[in-house]
């Protein structure tokens, strides 16, 4: 079993953790728009690593997953702004505001998301 973690930086436990997907159903080098406990995600794949960041531009509102991914950066389509999905760090303007990542897990073949930052 392979486990990581991505995302805050705070600890979490692992009861925190629920299920969101299968691993194969991240696209390699992509994203996947999930919902979670209500929770609209954006997961995108690099290598064996799989970030959890909130589907949604600071900018302008739009879906991340409707961007394009390289590497561990993800672009929204309407105005280009760029973000770290390991931080959820602004990387260009026009956004200057960060966007909620969350801790992931890998559990043999699902991909589990801590939300319990968003809940707070």
């Amino acid at each position: 079993m392979s486990d990581f973690d991505t995302g805050a930086a705070l600890p979490t436990k692992s009861e925190d953790f629920v299920m969101a997907v299968a691993f194969a159903d991240v696209p390699q080098g992509g994203v996947l728009a999930v919902e979670v406990d209500g929770v609209e995600i954006a997961l995108v794949r690099d290598g064996d690593d799989v970030y959890a960041i909130r589907d949604e531009c600071s900018h302008a509102a739009i879906p991340l997953s409707e961007g394009d991914v390289e590497g561990c950066e993800i672009e929204c389509w309407l105005h280009g702004s760029r973000f770290d999905v390991r931080t959820g760090a602004v990387l260009n303007l026009p956004a200057t505001e960060p966007v909620q990542t969350y801790p992931t897990k890998l559990e043999g073949d699902a991909v589990l998301v801590d939300l319990s930052m968003h809940r707070s």
